[in-house]
């Protein structure tokens, strides 16, 4: 399976970029896809639809267009339910507060907005978002 992986700006301010890859390969997860970018608005908007209406959707667009950001792609060797459950639990909850000492969000994260990375939530979600970011030519298979 694959999913979305992005290391929010404040996971890129912090110099968090290599601790956050280092969590994902040391569960032998391949990093098919890999670049830093500046999220446009359009692009923000796509992602983040289903927030549309929300009283946070505007907060979420402007943060994650406000200083670079880093996307991925990974590529996990499990049935899509296991592999789903295995990034969050890498990543942890959401609300850094919930998330598990030893998630990413749990040592890092500050707050439900600044919790270093967003992650596909599932193998639907990851077919829509992966596309946001990526064209089928740029991944590398290893």
């Amino acid at each position: 399976m694959r999913t979305l992986v992005i290391i929010k700006p404040d996971g890129v301010r912090r110099g968090l970029i290599g601790e956050c890859i280092r969590r994902f390969e040391n569960y032998d997860i391949k990093i098919i896809g890999l670049k830093m970018i500046k999220v446009d608005r359009e692009s923000a908007e796509k992602l983040y639809a289903v927030h549309k209406g929300k009283p946070f959707y505007d907060d979420l667009i402007n943060y994650i267009t406000s200083s670079p950001v880093v996307v991925s792609v990974l590529e996990i060797d499990l049935e899509p339910e296991n592999a789903t459950k295995l990034i969050r639990k890498i990543i942890g909850a959401t609300n850094p507060v919930d998330a598990e000492r030893g998630s990413i969000r749990g040592d890092y994260g500050f707050s439900i907005t600044q919790n270093i990375v967003h992650a596909s939530d599932s193998e639907e979600s990851a077919a829509y978002e992966i596309p946001i970011f990526f064209d089928e030519r740029e991944f590398v298979e290893y």
